[in-house]
């Protein structure tokens, strides 16, 4: 029993350090490195419109091998990588971006979550001090004397 539970430690160990699996088939790599390097450097950074939450780099779908060959004709065609991306997002949307751009329409994309969680600690810590100061409010009442509430009221009644 040892045995197997530590081959298959072993095991879980050796596959965290393999490296992630590619999709980019050989029939798709360009025949010049430099372009190769450039295309997965790019690819890397563009989302499969199917998986969503996976590089078309790393995704088998029919429409990621279609956006790679896509990218690689652009960057046979002469574009550089800026060009490329950009007419990739003009056709599909910054959608394909899995980092998308600061721009003022993103902006909520980028400031939302802080801004949530300012407002967020506002409100508690608003809550807290408004609880904070009705328990203080009502220690103080609890410690008067009956001939120190009836004065108090007399007070708040004129």
């Amino acid at each position: 029993m040892r045995k197997w539970l530590s081959a298959a430690l072993c095991v879980l160990a050796l596959s965290a350090y393999a490296p992630a699996s590619q999709a980019v088939e050989p029939s798709e790599m360009l025949k010049d490195p430099k372009l190769e390097a450039r295309a997965r450097n790019i690819s890397k950074n563009l989302r499969c419109l199917v998986c969503q939450n996976e590089s078309i780099d790393e995704s088998n779908a029919d429409l990621a091998k279609d956006l790679r060959i896509l990218l690689r004709e652009r960057l046979k065609a002469g574009d550089s990588d800026e060009q490329a991306v950009n007419y990739l997002v003009s056709r599909y949307g910054e959608y394909v971006l899995l980092k998308p751009r600061l721009a003022p329409h993103t902006y909520i994309l980028w400031f939302g979550p802080f801004a949530v969680l300012l407002i967020g600690g506002l409100a508690l810590y608003y809550a807290r001090r408004k609880s904070a100061a009705s328990q203080a409010a009502a220690r103080v009442e609890a410690d008067l004397s009956d001939e120190e509430r009836q004065r108090l009221e007399e007070v708040l009644k004129s």
